[in-house]
């Protein structure tokens, strides 16, 4: 005869009747821990952990998660989380006034550049040894103005030979900020007019210059001509200068 057990004690090989199989042995209860009652606790595991749901984590589960998170990296994110916040908190005013920094060095070194280092002005040149060269070539009689004002500037300058002839250019940017060219050839009117003027380019009357027989014609685009055809030379004053400056310098050819 086997002694009696207690009665909270599970027996070693609980064998269920009717041939069924063995049950696992229940947990002991702990001590001071009522077991649960209820549907909850039908469903839960015998080891007392709550099943994983999809829903947001448990509150103790983000509270684990936080302890278990190094210091540095939450002071990184409480630091990350205040500087996004004084962002968002910035005013209109002090995005005008951190502009006004940048562009007060910009202005400044702009001054600087236009004032002292003459930025944005033309390079000037000298346009006598193109009216020497076409002098010694003597192909063609040469005129250079004379007495232009001081706010005439020559820009550009060259002699060149070409298969039917030869041209003097030379570039001037007038008192206004336009621009003006001279050109002396003994090319062909008929080949040099269309190449200097486009095709479009046709007498529109007579200009008075000192009685000389220049004609005027219209240019390229927004340009217009002064012409003047002798038999061994043909003179151009062309540019989108005002007429009056394209007479002053026609009109100071000597």
């Amino acid at each position: 005869m086997e002694p009696a057990q207690p009665a909270d004690r599970v027996p070693a090989d609980p064998t269920p009747p009717d041939g069924r199989p063995p049950l696992p042995p229940t947990a002991e209860p702990v001590a001071g821990v009522a077991p649960a009652e209820g549907p909850a606790a039908a469903s839960a595991p015998a080891g007392g952990t709550a099943p994983a749901t999809d829903g947001d984590p448990e509150p103790a589960l983000v509270a684990a998660a936080a302890a278990d998170e190094p210091a540095g990296e939450r002071a990184a994110v409480v630091r990350a989380g205040r500087a996004e916040k004084s962002r968002s908190e910035r005013s209109p005013k002090d995005m005008a006034l951190s502009l006004l920094v940048l562009l007060v060095p910009i202005a400044l070194l702009l001054a600087f550049y236009r004032g002292f280092l003459g930025g944005e002005q033309p390079t000037t040149v000298d346009a006598a040894p193109a009216y020497e060269q076409a002098r010694a070539a003597n192909v063609f009689p040469v005129a250079e103005p004379t007495g232009l004002g001081s706010g005439w500037r020559t820009v550009s300058a060259s002699f060149r030979t070409v298969d039917d002839g030869a041209n003097l250019r030379v570039g001037y940017l007038t008192p206004e900020g336009r621009g003006a060219q001279l050109v002396q050839s003994n090319v062909p009117p008929e080949r040099l007019l269309p190449a200097e003027l486009t095709a479009e380019g046709q007498p529109q009357g007579p200009a008075d210059l000192g009685g000389a027989n220049w004609q005027r014609y219209t240019g390229r685009g927004n340009e217009q001509a002064l012409v003047l055809l002798t038999p061994n030379r043909t003179v151009i004053v062309v540019g989108d200068a005002r007429d009056n400056e394209l007479r002053e310098l026609a009109g100071a050819l000597r």
